[in-house]
């Protein structure tokens, strides 16, 4: 009976083409990500502080709702009245039912600009609604 030797094998080959191009995705898909996350916070927006500050930590989804001191909403960067608001609410709340808002306003915005926006929001069918708050320390 002839037996075979075991054939011993080297190390495998570490495959860098293949880590390379799966770091690169990362690193887009992060600098691409941590854009759109600031453009969003980038406004010139003075969010109200609380002891508990919320963490920004947003659903999936989420639609951030900014309202500036003036009265002023804008949505992804666009600023949109009252109307087109409540358009785009209503078109947004049909597709999805139970679509997460979240409303930055600031903190010198009138309580009165606030609630129309809430008021939309409800008129529109869209009742999971937060609010952004920050701690104390970071506002300073």
């Amino acid at each position: 009976m002839k037996f075979s030797k075991p054939q011993t094998l080297g190390p495998a080959p570490l495959q860098l083409a293949a880590m390379i191009d799966i770091m690169l995705v990362l690193l887009m898909f992060f600098i691409i990500s941590y854009k759109f996350a600031a453009e969003e916070r980038s406004l010139e927006i003075k969010v109200p502080t609380t002891q508990d500050g919320a963490q920004h930590d947003r659903p999936r989804g989420e639609i951030l709702i900014n309202v500036k001191a003036d009265g002023t909403v804008i949505v992804e960067n666009r600023v949109l009245t009252r109307e087109e608001l409540a358009e785009r609410l209503s078109s947004i709340s049909k597709q999805y039912k139970d679509q997460p808002i979240r409303l930055r306003g600031d903190a010198n915005a009138s309580y009165q600009t606030i609630v129309e926006i809430i008021d939309l929001c409800q008129k529109s069918g869209i009742w999971n609604i937060s609010f952004a708050t920050q701690r104390p320390e970071a506002a300073q």
